[in-house]
């Protein structure tokens, strides 16, 4: 069983390869938000890029979330900014159509974001436009090649840092999505595609050396609770 975790898995998941219904990606939509409660996407943003904008005593900042799905990682953000007084600007960027929209409707009492169509490895905004470039369980979707050119592409387009948040290829919360996961998501693109996902993702040491190839500077990765890597650049 072991060995499955050694290197990443390149084995496409159906929202790769589009094979789904529009009713089941709709379900995924729903059902993804109450994942990435479970497995800590909040928390992990708070405890990286907001925490860096608190730390830099920033009065404003601006967010450009590469393959934002709902931009429910934006909301989060602009929830907090609120909170603590501070001016935001946040831009979804999505490929799929469907998410584009999905941004901006899940996003009714939010002005402060926008959503714009585009492409992860080609993203349409000039260098330096954004305080901060982040994503979200997106690098895991890509090989590693595609992977050093996106964050290329995210520190093109960023002034201070960049961010990327996905899984930790590891054992523990592999076991525990397919056994407690499989019990409460009802969604087969998730049931399917979670785990896959995790076998997709990568070791701390990975994503470091992916940073360093694309010939980021101050590159580190922490460990965020439950099962979440945080590479900051």
């Amino acid at each position: 069983m072991f060995e499955k975790f050694k290197q990443r898995s390149y084995e496409l998941e159906h929202l790769d390869t589009g094979n789904y219904t529009p009713e089941e990606y709709e379900g995924c939509i729903s059902e993804l938000q109450l994942v990435n409660r479970w497995m800590g996407d909040a928390y992990a943003l708070k405890k990286s890029l907001l925490k860096d904008v608190e730390e830099n005593s920033l009065n404003e900042f601006s967010v450009l979330d590469v393959g934002a799905g709902s931009g429910e990682l934006l909301r989060v953000a602009a929830t907090w900014a609120r909170s603590t007084g501070r001016r935001f600007k946040g831009v979804g960027l999505e490929l799929n159509e469907r998410s584009a929209q999905a941004i901006l409707e899940e996003s009714n009492g939010f002005p402060e974001i926008t959503s714009v169509r585009g492409d992860g490895l080609r993203l349409p905004f000039a260098d330096d436009e954004f305080d901060y470039v982040m994503c979200s369980l997106f690098t895991h979707h890509f090989v590693d090649e595609q992977v050093v050119h996106i964050l290329r592409e995210m520190s093109r387009v960023a002034r201070r840092r960049i961010f990327v948040i996905d899984l930790h290829r590891d054992p523990v919360p592999y076991f525990f999505y397919t056994t407690l996961g499989r019990l409460v998501l009802k969604n087969r693109l998730l049931r399917h595609d979670g785990a896959l996902s995790i076998l997709r993702s990568f070791k701390a040491e990975e994503l470091e050396k992916l940073g360093q190839r694309a010939g980021l500077s101050e590159v580190s990765v922490e460990h965020h609770f439950p099962a979440r890597l945080v590479m900051s650049a």
